[in-house]
């Protein structure tokens, strides 16, 4: 069973609520396991898709605000110098049990507990999926060259609870393997992230195996690979620590988000482990990887001034970069005009 986090008591009130607004379009999710439905956004209407040469999915955080991912995402690509005709954002909503009800949604509404779906956890209900098995879902039906011809690139992208979702897809997830289209994953201020090994920082850079009396799950899945959640089961994660290696990763992380006591942070033993805040973890997970992947191609992009802002993030110089592969014009996001925060 996955590792359950620990927050302060006033972050929970914020989160342990229904949401706002649920997203207005649906996507449909077919497996063995049964079938479910996801709300999302879109950016553009598919009639004006015709010349979409990039697709970006991006994740909401733990208050799952999609409707204000998708406000930020829209004013990141309008600070970008790019033809934002030619981006498709994408913006999944992972409700919660409580949103059913609250919005009179129908049964066939896939719903997760309040924060299960950061792990890759399966649905609560109507069948049991996986977080991971919507991204599927989602890359299956985007990522197609004949419904989109000038498709090259898709970008599966997240911040916060958002952004846990996007790294540990980019390790077990099926990802995009269409001919021609390349994926990239944007992995902005998380606050854990996957071991592959007992190992985990202590001082000035150095490592030491983790105190397992103290901290018993501290090797468990999400912050470690042992007891992973049942769309990886059966997975080798020798096998997938390479692929991840290989793949094209950009941690983003806010110089600003060094508080050790914020409302959002886990302060579990197993993600104190790790750090005590996310640019300590985010920079101790980085010179992990390069310690055990010498020829690691993956790029950590620190912004400065930002905190665990995700509208900050999304509009900086690095992340819209990230986001877009392009750079950011003069006139850039003012983050203090919307919520993508947690």
């Amino acid at each position: 069973m996955t590792s359950v986090p620990r927050f302060s008591s006033s972050d929970k009130s914020r989160n342990e609520r229904p949401v706002s607004a649920v997203g207005n379009e649906r996507l449909r999710v077919v497996t063995p396991r049964g079938a479910g439905t996801v709300p999302f956004y879109r950016s553009v209407e598919e009639r004006d898709a015709t010349g979409i040469s990039r697709i970006v999915i991006l994740l909401h955080g733990r208050l799952r605000d999609a409707d204000a991912y998708l406000l930020s995402a829209r004013r990141a690509l309008a600070a970008a110098s790019t033809d934002p005709a030619h981006t498709l954002l994408l913006v999944p909503q992972f409700l919660a049990t409580a949103d059913i009800p609250a919005h009179d949604l129908p049964a066939d509404t896939l719903h997760w507990e309040w924060t299960s779906w950061m792990g890759g956890d399966d649905a609560c209900g109507p069948a049991a999926l996986s977080s991971f098995d919507v991204l599927d879902a989602f890359i299956a039906q985007f990522a197609d060259r004949s419904r989109y011809p000038a498709l090259r690139e898709v970008v599966i992208a997240g911040h916060s609870g958002g952004a846990q979702v996007a790294h540990r897809y980019a390790i077990v997830g099926a990802g995009c393997s269409v001919p021609g289209v390349q994926c990239r994953y944007v992995v902005a201020n998380p606050s854990s992230y996957v071991y592959f090994d007992s190992m985990r920082p202590y001082a000035h850079g150095l490592l030491r195996p983790a105190d397992t009396t103290a901290c018993p799950g501290v090797n468990d899945w999400k912050y470690g690979v042992r007891r992973a959640p049942r769309y990886a089961a059966s997975a080798s994660f020798d096998a997938l620590e390479t692929r991840y290696a290989a793949s094209n990763v950009i941690y983003l992380l806010g110089q600003q988000d060094c508080d050790p006591l914020h409302n959002a942070l886990d302060l579990s033993c197993a993600a104190a482990a790790q750090g005590p805040h996310r640019l300590a973890r985010g920079r101790s997970y980085f010179a992990y990887l390069k310690a055990r992947h010498p020829r690691l191609e993956h790029r950590c992009w620190e912004v400065a001034g930002v905190g665990h802002n995700g509208t900050a993030m999304l509009g900086s110089h690095e992340g819209v970069r990230a986001l877009f592969g392009a750079e950011r014009l003069a006139n850039g996001v003012d983050s203090s005009t919307a919520d993508a925060t947690d």
